[in-house]
């Protein structure tokens, strides 16, 4: 082979080297994710559920003390986390805020009746336990409405069944571009070294022989592929501190460096398996079509 062209071909190494090791980061960084995800799973779900409310509007003609009152029954029931009496001028502060005072003062009187807004535990946010909550908190004679955001719970539900799936889609499409150009950096690595394996063949190198070094390169690709991802991952996760800090605030750090374990046996199981078997392949294959 002539100097240029070991040149060529040190290059595309290179290159493929580069493609592979940014294609295992990116599925490692889904992998953390869903990990993160699957590991803070129920946290996750009951900060999301935690935050849906059932209104309890009241009657008119119902004192701030008969509110009260209930609010307290409310407050004993074992589905319930926690209430919040909203009074008229409470109630009117908020819709102002969000509408404007000049929509407001259309009306002559308020708009807003007093109602409580009951928070439930997080295993009563479901679509059938819903309908028995809100029947239990409707009871009182002193309530006209309990609005449940039924519709809001079921695309809660939807959605996190949908985001698992999304997950899992785009990591295996990943992992197979991952195992396709680990294939191909693999293929251009023993091209170029073809000769010696040939040589270390004849002389009777075993195959574990043979195959030691690829691992080691394989075990570092794996490495720093991790420390790429498990970085982004924690960056991510800092960025996004600012807009989610409660969620953020919900992650357990020991869970964390879990999800961080999780990152780098995959790498490092992703590349080490890929090369083993694609080495161990290329070994015995026949030498008119690996050489060819």
């Amino acid at each position: 082979m002539s100097q240029n062209q070991n040149k060529v071909l040190k290059r595309r190494i290179a290159r493929a080297y580069i493609s592979s090791v940014v294609s295992i980061s990116l599925v490692l960084f889904i992998v953390g994710v869903a990990a993160l995800l699957s590991v803070n799973a129920s946290s996750v779900a009951n900060y999301f559920r935690e935050n849906v409310r059932v209104t309890v509007i009241l009657k008119q003609g119902v004192s701030e003390n008969q509110a009260k009152a209930l609010q307290s029954e409310y407050n004993k029931m074992n589905f319930v986390r926690g209430t919040r009496y909203v009074g008229i001028d409470e109630g009117t502060r908020e819709l102002s805020e969000m509408l404007g005072e000049d929509f407001v003062n259309v009306f002559t009187t308020s708009p807003v009746p007093t109602s409580i807004e009951v928070t439930l535990n997080p295993e009563y946010v479901h679509q059938d336990s819903l309908s028995r909550v809100s029947s239990r908190l409707g009871e009182s004679s002193f309530v006209e409405e309990v609005s449940c955001q039924q519709s809001l719970v079921e695309s809660l539900n939807a959605s996190i069944g949908k985001i698992s799936a999304v997950l899992l889609v785009f990591t295996l499409v990943l992992l197979f571009i991952s195992v396709v150009l680990i294939s191909n950096t693999v293929r251009l690595v023993i091209y170029s070294n073809r000769f010696t394996i040939h040589t270390m063949q004849l002389v009777g190198a075993t195959t574990r022989y043979i195959v030691k070094p690829y691992l080691v390169k394989a075990f570092f690709q794996g490495v720093f592929s991790s420390i790429i991802a498990a970085a982004v991952l924690v960056a991510a996760l800092f960025a996004l501190r600012s807009s989610f800090a409660q969620l953020f605030n919900m992650l357990n750090p020991l869970m964390l460096l879990e999800v961080l374990g999780i990152v780098f046996a995959t790498g490092i199981i992703i590349c080490a398996a890929s090369t083993c078997w694609l080495v161990v392949k290329f070994i015995n294959t026949p030498k008119n079509e690996l050489y060819g």
